[in-house]
């Protein structure tokens, strides 16, 4: 498995196209969502989150009103006080985290979360390959993108590309 970042962008960008034409692929070859998860948690197992946190230095953290009151039950601090400290609005997404190109997420400590146990849901479930909702293939839209930052994604879809048999190059 790779997990060295600066490898991981660069081929993640080399394989940009690729990964686009894979998710396509998906969508037409017929798997079984089961088989391919398992690999996904396979990958997830095997890479040290913390050695990493580059998923919260470059995504976005989508946040739910669910997720606010929860950051605010455990930061004893009322829901407004959280969606104006800690919140900002999103044209694409909605609701997100506060982050910053330097430090990444507001929450974000060396490569810890300080709020790990009342993260949001999309945090949660980051990658979003094992776990998240709706179908694996709804979700693919973003993964040649993650590809580029992220080791589990990357490592995955290297396995998922194996596992049905896709030829990397264009026909």
């Amino acid at each position: 498995m790779i997990t060295d970042l600066v490898q991981i962008r660069r081929l993640g960008e080399q394989k940009r196209e690729e990964n686009a034409r894979f998710r396509k692929h998906l969508k037409t070859y017929r798997h079984v969502e089961r088989r391919l998860k398992k690999i996904a948690q396979e990958v997830e197992e095997g890479i040290d989150c913390l050695a990493c946190g580059n998923c919260c230095r470059v995504a976005t953290a989508k946040v739910l009103d669910r997720d606010v009151e929860r950051l605010a039950r455990h930061l004893r601090i009322p829901v407004s006080r959280v969606v104006r400290d800690f919140c900002q609005e999103s044209e694409e997404e909605g609701w997100i985290l506060k982050r910053s190109d330097a430090h990444g997420c507001v929450f974000l400590s060396g490569n810890e979360c300080t709020v790990y146990q009342y993260r949001p849901g999309s945090c949660a479930d980051f990658p979003h390959l094992a776990r998240g909702a709706r179908s694996l293939e709804s979700r693919m839209w973003a993964m040649p993108d993650r590809a580029t930052y992220c080791p589990i994604v990357y490592n995955t879809l290297e396995a998922w590309k194996q596992e049905t048999g896709f030829s990397p190059s264009p026909k």
